[in-house]
């Protein structure tokens, strides 16, 4: 009789997730007007082209209580865990606060449902202190020098502990040491829990600043994808550049295309997803020069042919996030929480208040996602 293992659990688990158990897209993103993170969900009918808020734009969770270092969660990533749990983590900064374009770590987020998150922050300057493996090599002289954790973002390395997988942490990083004079990408892999992180590794050096990485594995070319921002960059070298590479964590990238959308303007951002049942992607990016715009541009089965897209349709306040398919029991679950939300606030009574604050305050450990559903809707 053949053993189980972890990895082949995992597998069987993601193949029984087809295309057709989803029924559209959840947006979590950093608002274009604070340093919070939102949520936006968009129909398949939609094509990922169109999105209504929730909460009326409001904060999915309060900054103050998840950042622990600046109070702010910018570039907001979002995926599934593989535990029927779901993973987010974020830049911690708050420019609004501190006034400079610096900040010194990032924060690691988990949910069972969507809704109620724990977070767990890495204040990078504290150094070996902080992380899973103490023991091993520094890729810094001086951690407590460092200026910049950018933008970071999870994937599943399939390949990592000989096969049995783990969660690949990346961003961009920057420091004050002698020599660190531009951005670079590293890794670290996070455990099991999503509340450790090991040191940081050096992933990728272009010899110029790289910032904002979004990596995903393309199933048509069984190739990881990366598209990326040349920060700093001038004039027509601006835009999103993409690049592909065969492994996790490889060095050796091979660049494909350079996206001029938006001729010289700056832009931001990039971020790739699958359309639901079809043989084809989107690539979003932010415009943050010569008129602020979210753009959503169709893409083919190899995340190429990048056509000049439109800007994203619906009353969101788009910036840096991500983009998650989710079922239909997800998406009915996040429009009732939404309706509650508001529901509460709206009210003035004050026993009604009580009464929803118990049912917004509960959570539960397994099927998290089908009882919050009924019980939402049950108190609308």
């Amino acid at each position: 009789m053949k053993r189980l293992t972890l990895s082949t659990i995992i597998l069987a688990f993601s193949l029984t997730m087809a295309a057709e158990d989803y029924y559209g897209y959840l947006y979590c993103h950093m608002a274009a007007n604070s340093e919070n993170t939102l949520y936006a969900l968009g129909t398949k009918a939609d094509r990922g082209e169109k999105f209504h808020p929730l909460l009326n734009n409001q904060p999915i969770f309060n900054a103050e209580e998840v950042a622990r270092i600046e109070g702010g969660t910018r570039d907001a990533f979002i995926c599934r865990g593989k535990k029927g749990d779901y993973l987010m983590c974020t830049t911690d900064m708050c420019n609004r606060k501190s006034r400079i374009w610096n900040n010194y770590g990032i924060d690691l987020l988990h949910s069972n449902d969507l809704i109620h998150w724990t977070s767990v922050t890495f204040d990078f300057r504290r150094g070996s202190e902080i992380f899973s493996d103490p023991e091993s090599p520094n890729v810094l002289a001086d951690f407590s020098k460092i200026n910049r954790v950018w933008a970071p973002q999870i994937i599943w390395d399939k390949d990592y502990k000989d096969g049995k997988g783990g969660w690949l942490v990346y961003y961009s990083m920057l420091s004050t040491n002698e020599g660190d004079n531009h951005d670079r990408i590293y890794y670290s892999y996070a455990n099991d829990d999503f509340t450790t992180l090991t040191k940081p590794q050096l992933f990728y050096d272009k010899g110029i600043s790289v910032i904002d990485c979004h990596i995903d594995w393309n199933e048509t070319d069984n190739l990881y994808h990366v598209f990326y921002k040349k920060e700093g960059a001038a004039g027509l070298d601006r835009g999103i550049w993409a690049a592909t590479f065969e492994k996790l964590p490889q060095s050796n990238w091979t660049d494909r295309f350079h996206i001029t959308n938006e001729g010289k303007e700056q832009v931001e951002g990039p971020s790739a997803f699958k359309l639901i049942g079809e043989d084809a992607w989107k690539v979003a990016y932010i415009r943050y020069s010569g008129g602020h715009a979210y753009k959503i541009c169709n893409a083919d089965a190899n995340e190429a042919n990048v056509d000049k897209g439109k800007v994203i349709e619906g009353d969101v306040l788009p910036q840096h996030g991500s983009f998650m398919q989710v079922t239909k029991d997800e998406y009915e679950l996040l429009e009732a929480w939404s309706a509650l939300y508001l529901k509460r606030q709206a009210t003035t009574d004050e026993a009604e208040r009580a009464r929803l604050d118990k049912v917004l305050n509960k959570q539960y450990k397994k099927n998290a996602v089908k009882k919050l559903l009924k019980l939402y809707q049950k108190a609308l």
